[in-house]
């Protein structure tokens, strides 16, 4: 009977409407059609530095399309100011996460940012939480993810 299940368990995996991303902290359902999956890092406070970020996430969904393209933005250190709720930038944040990009916050950047001002980060609500962002990058590349920083 056990077996049965299991065997029932794995064909549901296969025929799913979406296959799981890479393990680690939280996950999202991807479309079974990707194809790419990219990661892009922001770890700079500059400002043109962190629009650079989000214009080539759009770029990348204008060109390959939703469905086909997996991309997840990992903000850590200095670019953490980019998953600020606060954050001008932050309508363009909020589009890019209705349109399947996920964004990481490094939870040792926010730590530090909490330990040295005593007050919590402000992040954005549509933001995962990780607990090391460099980690994080690490287990995409692992999975196959292409990692550019802008």
């Amino acid at each position: 009977m056990r077996a049965r299940a299991a065997a029932l368990a794995g064909l549901l995996g296969l025929f799913g409407a979406g296959v799981a991303r890479a393990e680690g902290p939280p996950m999202q359902v991807e479309s079974a059609f990707v194809e790419h999956h990219l990661v892009l890092q922001s770890s700079d406070r500059d400002d043109a530095r962190q629009a650079l970020v989000l214009s080539v996430a759009a770029n990348v969904l204008a060109a390959l399309g939703p469905d086909k393209v997996a991309i997840d933005v990992v903000a850590f250190g200095p670019g953490i100011d980019l998953l600020s709720r606060d954050n001008p930038r932050r309508v363009l944040v909020d589009s890019l996460v209705a349109q399947g990009v996920r964004f990481d916050a490094c939870g040792n950047t926010m730590t530090t940012i909490e330990r040295d001002t005593g007050k919590k980060f402000p992040l954005n609500p549509h933001a995962h939480t990780v607990e090391a962002g460099v980690v994080r990058i690490v287990e995409l590349v692992e999975h196959g993810y292409i990692l550019v920083r802008p």
